[in-house]
């Protein structure tokens, strides 16, 4: 890997990750345009602890609270923040257990572009559709179980290159009542554990595989991922309460159809 393709991975996990854009399809797509070859694990590994840096600083008060309260639920006090952590818990499931026995299933049939280009369109739709009915009525610490299951379930879906982690968690949400902001808040704060499993799942891995690791691209990966998260993070909090979903959705209809039309050109 150069370092030019590790500062552009990085730099494309960063923004995608917490956009309703999907990063996977983000970061097949260029070894299918450009020919690159995969990144490799360590350089996985690298971008993971990037982008939850990331979204661990900027949550940093809401992360301590929620931990604080998590805990001391177990001696019977409880609060809307231990609420609210459980329900993070619960919707952190569905994915755990979709990506414990279907990860192999969908990396083997589901890793290509046609994939991407049809799930891209078909989430883009449904989010455009959630966002122009959402009621907007309820902020996260409303969240009960039956909503955290329904979107922890959606989570799960986003497993399929393509689909978009923080799109489908957001749509899932916003069919729910959440108001915009509500909804992309409780996706950033469900990305924390899925995001830590999977980076300790990847590690574990790299721990044990004989592969030598490049320094160099790994601290590119993690420094260029973690400041264009952060950044990202910032931004569309900002921007989606003025102006909704739409962009996204624009973004991913373009993406879409653009993809289609080339691969229909080779």
């Amino acid at each position: 890997m150069s370092m030019f393709e590790a500062f552009f991975l990085a730099l494309i996990q960063g923004l995608t990750e917490f956009l309703p854009i999907s990063s996977s399809a983000h970061l097949i797509l260029p070894s299918q345009i450009f020919g690159w070859a995969d990144q490799g694990l360590a350089f996985d590994v690298a971008v993971h602890v990037g982008t939850l840096a990331a979204v661990i600083g900027y949550f940093r008060r809401e992360v301590v609270s929620l931990l604080g309260a998590f805990f001391t639920s177990f001696t019977g006090k409880h609060s809307r923040d231990s609420q609210l952590a459980w329900m993070i818990v619960l919707a952190t499931i569905p994915a755990c257990v979709a990506g414990l026995f279907l990860k192999d299933l969908i990396e083997l049939y589901l890793r290509s572009a046609w994939v991407i280009a049809a799930t891209t369109l078909l989430f883009g739709a449904l989010l455009w559709w959630a966002d122009r009915h959402a009621r907007q009525q309820c902020d996260e610490y409303q969240t009960t179980r039956s909503r955290a299951l329904f979107i922890g379930i959606a989570q799960a879906l986003a497993l399929i290159p393509g689909t978009s982690r923080s799109g489908a968690t957001i749509t899932a949400a916003l069919m729910l009542g959440y108001t915009r902001e509500a909804a992309a808040r409780f996706s950033f704060l469900m990305s924390i554990p899925i995001i830590t499993l999977a980076g300790s799942y990847l590690g574990l891995q790299l721990a044990t595989s004989p592969v030598p690791v490049e320094f160099a691209p790994i601290g590119v990966g993690v420094l260029v991922s973690f400041v264009s998260a952060y950044a990202c993070i910032h931004a569309f909090l900002k921007l989606v309460t003025r102006v909704g979903m739409l962009p996204f959705v624009i973004y991913r209809l373009i993406l879409g159809v653009g993809l289609i039309a080339l691969l229909m050109s080779q």
